[in-house]
């Protein structure tokens, strides 16, 4: 009866969280289509859209404007939506959910700042953004990014698991095995590739100089993209396969492995964010919350990769971090 329901449970909880990521986009398109109807005889034609610095350099027919704000807020209600309902378990769903509200809320304000200071005004050309209104768009987002953390609740409870709880696996003495999987993230692949291609298309059109910025940007993201994660004699390796070469993303040598673990790992409520993270006390390469491998070193830092079957791995590195310590022993 227990497991059953469990079950039950799950799903409802999910649809609550996914209608509580929605509401934001739902309330701001309200909002926004309400001013719109409400200025829309006083708007000029056509409308400034875009700003560099106080003054309006970007222009389209007020209906354009409606129907690309429209479009821009209901497909990332919908793409935030379907995130949080395909994670509703993950432990940094509570701060998906925050990014929700501070995402709506600060694209809310700006959509409607927008259309307020077009009305009345003759000329397009004539409409300023104040610079303030930057730090106010900033403070409406942050303080709905407040409210959405708190509606969306407490995280999922993780069962903690401590040290020595990883087994070892049984080699006979003087065998020796290793394991290895690839890790992959297909938006760091599809964003470097973006950035390196249009690095070099800056760069031929306009000039090298320009162009740096971007290329070192998609540089910087496919070392990180897709990356080999090894276990062997010798210790912890991870590799970027997207580079030729014996490269090296980290190298941790068996003799500074104090113990290895398996647990869930969080990537926003523990490490901030995705990518290669150094946080105190800790580091890691994290592309998604889930399954990882867990490496407390001598020196009592850790450090963190999200892999799958990261139990296999630790055991396996337990293994030879024991052998390590017999020899040193003898």
């Amino acid at each position: 009866m227990k497991s059953a329901s469990s079950r039950s449970l799950a799903p409802s909880n999910g649809a609550a969280l996914t209608w509580i990521a929605v509401v934001p986009f739902l309330v701001v398109i309200m909002a926004f289509a309400g001013v719109y109807v409400g200025v829309a005889d006083r708007l000029p034609d056509p409308v400034a859209t875009h700003f560099r610095g106080e003054h309006a350099d970007g222009f389209s027919s007020a209906q354009g404007f409606l129907a690309v704000a429209l479009a821009v807020l209901l497909v990332l209600g919908c793409a935030f939506g379907l995130l949080v309902q395909l994670r509703a378990s993950a432990p940094d769903v509570p701060w998906l959910i925050a990014s929700c509200y501070a995402a709506a809320g600060g694209l809310g304000y700006g959509l409607c700042t927008t259309l307020l200071a077009n009305a009345d005004v003759g000329d397009a050309s004539d409409v300023r953004a104040p610079w303030w209104q930057w730090a106010v768009a900033l403070g409406v987002a942050l303080l709905a990014g407040a409210l959405g953390r708190l509606l969306a609740g407490a995280a999922p409870a993780q069962s903690p698991r401590g040290h020595g709880a990883t087994p070892r696996l049984d080699l006979p003495d003087g065998t020796t095995a290793g394991w290895s999987r690839i890790i992959s993230s297909t938006p760091l692949i599809v964003l470097g590739a973006l950035l390196l291609g249009a690095g070099l298309m800056v760069g031929v059109l306009a000039d090298w100089l320009s162009a740096a910025g971007l290329l070192f940007g998609g540089a910087a993201v496919l070392p990180l993209a897709s990356v080999r994660v090894t276990v062997d004699r010798r210790g912890l390796v991870l590799t970027p396969t997207l580079l030729p070469g014996r490269i090296r993303l980290r190298r941790i040598p068996v003799g500074r492995i104090a113990e290895a673990g398996s647990r869930r790992i969080a990537c926003f409520a523990e490490f901030g964010g995705w990518g290669y993270r150094i946080r105190a006390g800790a580091s890691g390469l994290v592309l998604r919350s889930g399954e990882g491998l867990v490496v407390r070193l001598t020196n009592g830092r850790e450090f963190a990769v999200t892999v799958d079957d990261a139990a296999t791995a630790a055991a396996l590195l337990n293994t030879y971090v024991d052998r390590a310590h017999s020899r040193q022993g003898g």
